[in-house]
């Protein structure tokens, strides 16, 4: 049984890897987070702004409140 999927788009601070941003849209959305985690890493390889969206996401997501 799967944990209940979050209403709130909220960085994991359980299941981080870095800053849980991957963790947390993957939970925000029932996705896996180790897939989501190899898919930004692939996207690295493309040219844009990922590492800057990234710490971006990380400072605007809110981290998650759980105990």
């Amino acid at each position: 049984m799967s944990a209940p999927v979050s209403r709130r788009l909220t960085r994991d601070t359980r299941n981080k890897v870095l800053g849980g941003v991957c963790a947390g849209i993957a939970r925000r959305y029932g996705m896996s987070p180790g897939a989501l985690r190899l898919a930004f890493v692939l996207s690295c390889v493309l040219p844009g702004p990922q590492f800057v969206a990234y710490l971006l996401l990380w400072i605007l997501i809110p981290p998650d409140t759980r105990a």
